[in-house]
């Protein structure tokens, strides 16, 4: 906070420059956020399937897509059996953060974790063809 009378000091350009010492990048990125503002959300896309298609290659976006189904189904499927998360951990001996964040999507889980929380909801992985 400032002192009472004290001056407000207007900052330099090589004040700014040695905080931000990339000033053609930092240009850019400004451009780039106003065409965004301008061009709202269809700068790069209007829903997802837009965004991915245009950032994610085809092997990101399948495995995206496998995270997302099986983020549901999990849910679902303990959901459908009236079952908290920490039952759920009483019963798999995965921890419920743990379980939160599989079903949220917060983290890339081990397969033996995945098959541990698949048994008890009755739940198991197959492969299949694409």
């Amino acid at each position: 906070m400032r002192k009472k009378g004290a001056k407000k000091m207007k900052r330099t350009t090589n004040e700014i420059n040695k905080k931000y010492p990339y000033p053609e990048e930092l240009a850019i990125a400004k451009a780039n956020a106003a065409d965004i503002k301008k061009r709202g959300n269809a700068a790069i896309g209007d829903d997802w399937d837009d965004i991915s298609e245009t950032l994610l290659s085809p092997e990101e976006r399948a495995a995206s897509k496998l995270r997302v189904a099986l983020m549901v189904e999990l849910t679902k499927a303990r959901n459908e059996r009236g079952m908290t998360q920490r039952k759920l951990e009483e019963l798999t001996g995965v921890k419920q953060p743990v379980i939160a964040r599989v079903e949220t999507g917060g983290t890339s889980p081990q397969l033996d974790t995945v098959l541990k929380i698949l048994a008890p909801l009755g739940k198991t992985l197959s492969i299949t063809d694409l």
